[in-house]
């Protein structure tokens, strides 16, 4: 099936949704290098209240882009890594971001110049 994002009715637009929203971005690229703890992420990303945190991580889980695994330890370890459909989010996603701190200058410059 193949989407047409241009269809109010079509559920690209729920996908774009998710990858467009900064926090699933950031988790996207705290995940590129390997699984990580909740801890971590919540560290590596900061500015993210752990409620929002965690919706993002069980959205994510559901939409496919990662896994969550539970290791029976005391106590329990969990990790969260991205799954082979959340990997090949990386380089468009990696690509977007050097795009943003690239240009960061020019669009405040904007910003500032149009009041």
């Amino acid at each position: 099936m193949k989407g047409d994002a241009f269809d109010p009715n079509c559920p690209t637009r729920l996908i774009l949704d998710r990858i467009g929203d900064k926090w699933s971005v950031l988790v996207v690229l705290s995940l590129t290098d390997g699984p990580r703890r909740f801890t971590q992420l919540r560290d590596m990303i900061g500015g993210v209240t752990p409620k929002v945190l965690t919706q993002t991580l069980r959205t994510m889980e559901r939409d496919g882009l990662l896994v969550r695994t539970v290791y029976a330890e005391v106590p329990p370890r969990v990790e969260y890594a991205l799954t082979p459909l959340g990997l090949s989010l990386r380089k468009p996603i990696k690509a977007v971001a050097d795009w943003a701190e690239a240009n960061v200058g020019a669009v405040i410059t904007a910003r500032e110049a149009h009041g």
